[in-house]
């Protein structure tokens, strides 16, 4: 296993752990790289010094590689559990059932999903008040 400090064509920092340097390439090759703040996956290799431990307990001091590691990464998270746990995902309907919505066509409620990048701007256009989301689908994780 090899641990990488990142960077985001953003400027977001973040570290990430490989099961080599040819899966970090790899998956930043295919695109499956992606920020843990704002979800850019123009990811590339921070610059970083090397860390020798001193023993095994000092390795273990810094918690779980699930452990969050910045103060947005931690509202990031409790962000997406808000939205997830009261909206409703309507997958790549977003956009169809957002003017349903709107329209009056479909009850009134709070809704999250995938739309197109012309989808959205049609919506905007129309009124239809949406805002992007600040991470991607789990299927590109």
């Amino acid at each position: 296993m090899i641990k990488y400090a990142l960077k985001c064509s953003n400027g977001h920092q973040f570290d990430s752990w490989f099961k080599d340097s040819q899966a970090f390439d790899t998956l930043q090759a295919s695109g499956h790289l992606a920020c843990s703040i704002c979800a850019d996956t123009d990811v590339t290799k921070a610059i970083m010094a090397p860390r020798v431990a001193a023993s095994d307990r000092a390795a273990q001091d810094h918690g779980p590689l699930s452990a969050p590691s910045s103060p947005a990464e931690v509202a990031l998270r409790e962000l997406r559990a808000h939205v997830e746990a009261n909206s409703e995902n309507v997958g790549k309907n977003f956009a169809s059932e957002a003017r349903r919505i709107h329209d009056g066509d479909a009850p009134t409620r709070a809704i999250f999903g995938e739309a197109k990048l012309e989808e959205a701007k049609s919506l905007i256009e129309d009124g239809i008040p949406v805002a992007p989301l600040p991470w991607k689908s789990d299927k590109t994780h």
